[in-house]
């Protein structure tokens, strides 16, 4: 066994996955994993610079996961950063920040690396699944981005486009810097649009329509999953493996597209920081679902902090 601690730092979410992981059985024994919404994309979209206040937030998380690192004894650190790290014009003040904190440069890697992480922490113990078909289409629906990866074993083709959670939200539900309570009609066939768009260009690389199998990872989808399933609480062992069918996933977009700040934040499983962004994730969701013709999504809590993880025990 080697432990190791992985970061995963995103437009939205900060997350630590501190773990055993043993290379020859393919098991990964998760010791301490959380998250932090921190919105480190916030305005970036907009301004091409991370603001004060979002890096704040996130060296503030950073301090946090450095002493549970430290009491963990984790061998070694990997620290990845992704969409809202690859947009900004003052990245190195980010970098120079986490160097100082945890005493590792944030990797700003490309789409097509995360892609790979994530496949690779989604699928490495679907494989093998008799009740699965592959290939399987591995989506990751983010804050800044989502990645889509196919692969039957491994990874074939991979694309990263910029839709993702909090830029839709940003883009197209902001008016005079509040955030629609709900969207319009004419915000949401914006979003639709800008969403269609990206997936023709995802699938200029990715032949997302040969997928057997749909593995959706990352907030949105959980969530989603978490309504679907009635959690009074967030039950992470409920949520993983759990199904979706598309109609389910029609039906809550439609019902958080429809409902007030108030209303989705009186839901039972939603996390404060999703409140506002869960909406047009959803959507994203739902549009990636019906461009696939997947009748169901196969929701994964392994996504990739596990690839990360995975990369560095080996």
């Amino acid at each position: 066994m080697k432990r190791v601690a992985a970061i995963d730092c995103g437009t939205n979410s900060i997350r630590l996955l501190v773990a055993d992981a043993d290379p020859e059985t393919g098991e990964l024994k998760d010791l301490d994993r959380r998250m932090q919404i921190v919105r480190l994309g916030q305005g970036v979209d907009r301004t091409g610079r991370l603001a004060p206040e979002a890096l704040e937030r996130t060296f503030a998380a950073c301090r946090e996961y450095a002493a549970v690192i430290k009491g963990l004894g984790a061998e070694q650190v990997r620290f990845v950063a992704t969409s809202a790290s690859r947009d900004a014009e003052n990245r190195e003040d980010f970098v120079r920040g986490v160097v100082g904190i945890l005493g590792v440069e944030p990797e700003v890697i490309t789409g097509d690396q995360e892609a790979e992480f994530s496949y690779n922490g989604a699928t490495k113990e679907l494989t093998g699944r008799t009740d699965l078909a592959q290939p399987f289409l591995v989506v990751d629906i983010g804050g800044g981005s989502t990645e889509f990866v196919l692969g039957d074993g491994s990874v074939r083709a991979a694309r990263s486009v910029d839709v993702g959670c909090v830029r839709m939200t940003e883009r197209h539900l902001v008016h005079e810097g509040e955030i629609s309570d709900p969207p319009t009609a004419g915000q949401i066939s914006a979003i639709k649009a800008d969403v269609a768009a990206a997936l023709d260009r995802a699938e200029e690389t990715v032949p997302l329509r040969e997928a057997a199998t749909l593995v959706g990872l990352a907030g949105s989808v959980t969530t989603v999953a978490a309504i679907a399933l009635g959690l009074e609480s967030y039950d992470s062992e409920a949520i993983h493996h759990s199904r979706l069918s598309l109609a389910q996933v029609r039906e809550i977009t439609g019902r958080l597209l429809s409902s007030t700040h108030a209303e989705r934040a009186a839901i039972p499983v939603m996390h404060p920081g999703r409140v506002d962004v869960i909406a047009a994730g959803a959507l994203v969701l739902l549009s990636i679902m019906e461009r696939t013709g997947a009748e169901e999504v196969v929701v994964s809590e392994h996504d990739i902090l596990d690839g990360i993880a995975w990369s560095i025990a080996g």
